[in-house]
């Protein structure tokens, strides 16, 4: 009896001593998940256009036989042109994001889809992943335009026709990024947060 009253007791203190650790991993897991910065989309160095310029003006046709124009804050609403390919498995996993983009952030944004190439090749990629409902234009120049090198890529021009963010956007949360940094008014999330570093640092020295 006195060997399983000790085990008890032993097997309680083992119990007790994972808690307190699990409980002291959560906790570093917090504080690390607060120190690390949220990912933003990537600016290329190439861009040519930079947060606050004039967006150029497009006329284009779409595949559809209809006509989008892109910069000029047609109808004070901001656009989003998202640069796609058919042959880009990073687009493609995208997609999700972008619908639920189109729906939560319909009252104030237009979302486009952009690319370049053979018609007929785009056509069947809008029937195979359902993009009927998006405007989707070809135009070389347009991407050249705004520095496209890489997909996906991402323009946000906002209401005044103004490009208020750009960048590649692998993920849902660089998508999200270019709103944060419209929000914000700043070129990107990595320049909002660097300020904000910049202004917690001198804070620091001033109490120093």
């Amino acid at each position: 009896m006195s060997f399983v009253i000790a085990s008890q007791i032993v097997l309680w203190i083992a119990v007790l001593g994972l808690a307190l650790l699990c409980l002291a991993l959560a906790r570093q897991i917090g504080v690390l998940h607060q120190r690390l910065a949220p990912a933003g989309a990537l600016a290329l160095k190439q861009q040519a256009l930079k947060a606050g310029d004039p967006a150029p003006q497009f006329a284009l046709p779409t595949l559809d036989g209809g006509e989008v124009r892109i910069g000029g804050a047609p109808a004070g609403r901001s656009q989003l042109v998202l640069f796609v390919s058919p042959d880009c498995p990073i687009c493609e996993s995208l997609l999700p994001a972008i619908r639920s983009a189109q729906g939560a952030e319909r009252k104030w944004l237009d979302v486009v889809l952009a690319s370049d190439g053979a018609p007929e090749r785009h056509r069947q990629f809008v029937r195979d992943k359902g993009l009927a409902k998006f405007p989707y234009v070809l135009s070389e120049p347009l991407g050249r335009t705004f520095g496209v090198a890489k997909l996906p890529f991402a323009v946000l021009i906002d209401e005044t026709g103004k490009l208020a963010a750009a960048g590649l956007v692998n993920t849902r949360e660089h998508l999200e990024s270019l709103f944060i940094a419209k929000e914000r008014q700043v070129a990107s999330l990595q320049e909002y947060l660097e300020g904000r570093s910049r202004i917690t640092a001198s804070t620091g020295d001033g109490r120093g």
